[in-house]
């Protein structure tokens, strides 16, 4: 076994989460251009270009593009340069944002854009314009890249910088003096006409928005680091994980890849498949447990001393999609003693019609959080269907988690479109679908592997 073990975990180092270059589907193709895009926020002078050129310089490993809002300053007219003081400069207003929608677009669909180069000097469009690649990381800086919501829709994060007003004055007088020639007295009188109302208005109230905000700026090392962190852990995701926030892939390692190898394995045998598909299956299920509820609770230990920890939920129930789903019970109640378990089953009519042929729940079940067991999720259809049924029961979709062994993409945007409220937690997310609904490299017929109710090649 142990050569065989060798031999799967270099195969599957080879072949592991890979899109191949003919997968069937458009939807596989599309997911490889999805960026991770960072909005970062804050009032003039906050500090965000230097926390993101932190960020840029410790993810050394990724391509990373810096893009800013002040580029997209609309140019004034004749008329506005003679009254350039009275301009506002901080209101939405002055930023083309349909021009910055249109190149995200574009870069999210892997195309080149070219980004206007404004002089801050002249507040016009000079030559050339500054052309920009695709890139895994695209990070927005402006002081008001958070204001409009249909830029914020395009962020997997968003961060506001948080600085001392007095600090942010201090470096706003520097910086227009030094960098961009200009008169003491008009810096101040555009900051008390402009700046400080226009952050009051529209910049502070967008503070909401933001999923970390950093205290102190670019002085905040603690906080850039764990941004940096979360980052590098996002990247190592599968990218349908950054288009769903609901879809969580358990950490990959090489034990859990060498177990995908073995089940996937045509060859493998049924007392060797069951054993390693329920070692996956428990780490699945451990997985899911930590996305339940709990609260805060002190303990004393033997030895006398405190402990803060929590307590889990209790109000829990598991739901088996027969028969397939019925391998995942011995691992649910191995974590949970006495956890009450359900069962639905559902006929296919067709490569989309789905039929509930039976099913038995808890009477309370309205009242628990629902852990999902179904080892694939191929098309969704039965997925859609069982969930259907726990909905109608009461179930509040967001007590609802899906546990399973390998997820097609095409499921997942099957079930996340519709209910974007319960949350899927899978071991791996694999490349398509073939013509016959198929999860392809998938493992075979899960419930024949495990059940032993396959062929004589598969059991022996």
């Amino acid at each position: 076994m142990d050569s065989q073990m060798a031999a799967a975990l270099k195969s599957g180092d080879e072949k592991h989460l890979s899109l191949q270059s003919n997968a069937s589907t458009d939807t596989a193709l599309v997911v490889l251009k999805v960026p991770f895009v960072i909005g970062v926020a804050g009032g003039t002078a906050s500090g965000k270009t230097t926390v993101c050129n932190m960020i840029i310089s410790q993810l050394q490993n990724q391509r990373v593009v810096l893009i800013s809002q002040e580029a997209f300053y609309h140019p004034l007219t004749a008329e506005q340069l003679e009254k350039v003081h009275d301009h506002n400069f901080d209101h939405p207003d002055a930023f083309d944002t349909e021009l910055l929608l249109s190149c995200m677009e574009k870069l999210k669909h892997g195309q080149q854009i070219s980004i206007p180069n404004y002089d801050f000097k002249c507040h016009k469009m000079i030559e050339p314009a500054r052309v920009v690649n695709p890139s895994e990381v695209i990070i927005l800086d402006g002081i008001l890249i958070l204001h409009d919501p249909r830029i914020r829709d395009l962020m997997s994060m968003k961060i506001f910088v948080d600085s001392d007003s007095d600090v942010r004055l201090a470096r706003r007088i520097r910086r227009d003096t030094v960098e961009r020639n200009r008169n003491i007295l008009n810096v101040l009188d555009q900051y008390a006409k402009h700046v400080k109302p226009g952050f009051e208005e529209f910049i502070l109230p967008t503070k909401k928005f933001a999923d970390v905000i950093i205290p102190r700026g670019a002085d905040n090392d603690v906080a850039i680091d764990l941004i940096v962190q979360h980052i590098r852990t996002k990247l190592g995701q599968h990218d349908l994980c950054k288009i769903y926030s609901n879809v969580f892939v358990i950490p990959s390692t090489f034990q859990i890849r060498g177990m995908h190898t073995l089940v996937r394995n045509a060859k493998t045998t049924k007392h060797d498949f069951v054993f390693y598909a329920d070692r996956l299956i428990r780490l699945v299920v451990e997985h899911g447990l930590g996305h339940l509820p709990f609260t805060e609770k002190q303990i004393t230990t033997p030895t006398g001393s405190v402990y803060s920890g929590v307590v889990f939920c209790k109000r829990l129930c598991g739901v088996s999609v027969i028969r397939s789903g019925e391998s995942m019970e011995n691992a649910l109640r191995a974590c949970c003693k006495g956890i009450k378990i359900g069962k639905i089953l559902i006929h296919g009519e067709g490569k989309s019609g789905r039929q509930l042929i039976y099913e038995k729940l808890p009477l309370d079940i309205a009242s628990r959080h629902v852990l999902l067991l179904d080892p694939v999720l191929a098309s969704g259809n039965s997925a859609v269907k069982a969930i259907s049924v726990l909905l109608s029961k009461g179930v509040p979709e967001s007590n609802i988690v899906f546990l399973n062994l390998i997820s097609a993409p095409e499921g997942l945007h099957t079930v996340c479109n519709k209910y974007p409220r319960l949350k899927i937690v899978t071991s791996e997310i694999d490349t398509t679908l073939n013509k016959d609904l198929h999860v392809i490299p998938g493992m075979g017929e899960f419930g024949d592997r495990y059940f032993g109710t396959g062929s004589k090649a598969t059991l022996s």
